[in-house]
């Protein structure tokens, strides 16, 4: 087994209780990495040690003044960290005329905007304390395709792929690495949730969907969420020194280009 020199890693997680996130944390834990878990789900505004090496901490990452809270708490702490994972997102579904502004605007507000502040206010401190640290932020394959009854989501995480690939040319010469994942479809609840509204806007049932998931990849399989965590995994350890401002397709083939 390799070893990818993680322990004793300051490991800072944003939206890590459930699905993907849940899956990189239980994953780096497993690595030696302390792990500063933060996500919406959790109610304590301040930061909790779980157990040895693992705290918990609530965000809401479309404010501005909760993120700033968060990372306060972090420099008081001496917890900032050598490696910056956000996950966390939401997704709406409905074709664009129909849509709704409202939810069209909460979208952006979580997965683009929630990247922009974790992203602004946790690098600047990485800088500060001239920390040679990785940024790893997932976005979507949704960020280079389009798919029905998803304008919001698709366009929230293709301006995340340009949020990524901005950080990691203005903060390359500081040695910071800065790349995101782009899952294709994993099996999560949110996944599970958008096959029950997409079908029933598309008049098939959520089983039909899968088949049809299931159907548009070359693997033959949907991916779990630990096939996005090893990935992820991968671009925190040495063995991604060389690597910054990509966008790497997790998808059982079904996204290939870059």
């Amino acid at each position: 087994m390799h070893n990818f020199q993680l322990k004793d890693k300051i490991v800072f997680v944003v939206g890590g209780a459930s699905g993907i996130g849940e899956a990189i944390v239980s994953t780096f834990i497993k690595e030696g990495a302390s792990v500063i878990n933060a996500d919406y789900l959790y109610s304590n505004p301040l930061l909790e040690k779980v157990r040895p090496g693992y705290w918990q901490i609530h965000i809401d990452v479309a404010k501005e003044e909760t993120v700033q809270k968060v990372v306060s708490q972090l420099i008081t702490r001496s917890l900032i960290p050598d490696i910056f994972i956000e996950v966390a997102g939401i997704s709406t579904m409905d074709f664009l005329t129909n849509s709704s502004t409202k939810d069209f605007d909460r979208v952006y507000a979580v997965n683009t905007r929630g990247v922009y502040l974790t992203c602004k206010l946790v690098v600047r401190e990485m800088q500060r304390q001239k920390k040679q640290g990785r940024v790893i932020v997932i976005a979507s394959q949704a960020g280079k395709n389009p798919y029905r009854g998803m304008s919001a989501y698709v366009a929230s995480k293709h301006a995340v792929i340009g949020l990524v690939k901005t950080l990691a040319l203005e903060v390359a010469n500081e040695q910071i690495l800065v790349n995101a994942v782009c899952p294709g479809i994993i099996e999560t609840k949110m996944k599970q949730t958008e096959r029950e509204i997409g079908g029933r806007l598309r008049n098939m049932t959520a089983e039909e969907v899968l088949q049809e998931d299931i159907s548009q990849v070359p693997l033959g399989r949907t991916g779990s969420p630990q096939d996005v965590a090893n990935v992820v995994l991968f671009l925190a350890s040495p063995l991604a020194s060389y690597m910054t401002g990509q966008a790497i397709n997790v998808t059982g083939g079904m996204t290939m280009h870059g």
